[in-house]
């Protein structure tokens, strides 16, 4: 135990792609067809965050809950992006239309984007890459979905950033997201002998 197991995330992405779309293969593979990287994002703004919710009994006797279980779990990828795209825009807003309209009294073409209605938006899987020198990590999704509304500030002197906020989903196959560690991480390789009995 040491210094060889502080992890430091200096380098990140976020994969996106239909549902279904092929996983990976572990942690350093190259991604499969399908799956596109959403691009730059501001390097403070990468989060995941878990949400269990619990209910408990109380007695007369105890100050403490005398027990507890989980009801409930939650999890969210938070991430500011700064690159302007198509598919930055439909992942921001949960979907969303693009089409050319050509003005009715002449002039340029220009794009319309519409956001989705009510009941529209789309489910997308996630993988979220980070990488520490030769350790490296993949943390899968098979479901997501933008849930939150979407705040936007325009300053004169920053960039204005996409506010990309994702739900983990769940199912009733499979766990809703996992981890995949490279053998770098020799902290995660499973135990050889089983624990002692207490």
């Amino acid at each position: 135990m040491g210094a060889e197991n502080v992890f430091i995330p200096q380098q990140a992405r976020l994969w996106l792609a239909p549902v279904g779309t092929t996983a990976p293969d572990g942690p350093a593979p190259t991604m499969p067809d399908g799956w596109y990287d959403v691009g730059l994002f501001t390097p403070d703004s990468y989060n995941w965050k878990t949400d269990p919710k619990f209910e408990e009994t109380r007695a007369h006797q105890s100050n403490y809950a005398v027990r507890r279980w989980q009801t409930e779990d939650a999890a969210t990828i938070e991430v500011n992006l700064l690159e302007w795209t198509l598919s930055s825009f439909r992942a921001v807003y949960g979907g969303g239309t693009i089409e050319k309209v050509t003005p009715s009294g002449g002039g340029a073409a220009y794009y319309k984007f519409t956001p989705p209605s009510i009941g529209g938006r789309t489910e997308v899987a996630a993988c979220i890459e980070l990488a520490d020198g030769t350790r490296k990590l993949r943390r899968m999704v098979p479901r997501a979905q933008q849930v939150e509304g979407v705040e936007q500030s325009f300053e004169k002197t920053s960039a204005s950033t996409l506010p990309l906020r994702m739900s983990v989903l769940g199912g009733d196959i499979g766990a809703p997201y996992y981890d995949m560690m490279n053998g770098e991480w020799a902290a995660f390789a499973p135990p050889t002998t089983p624990p002692p009995t207490p």
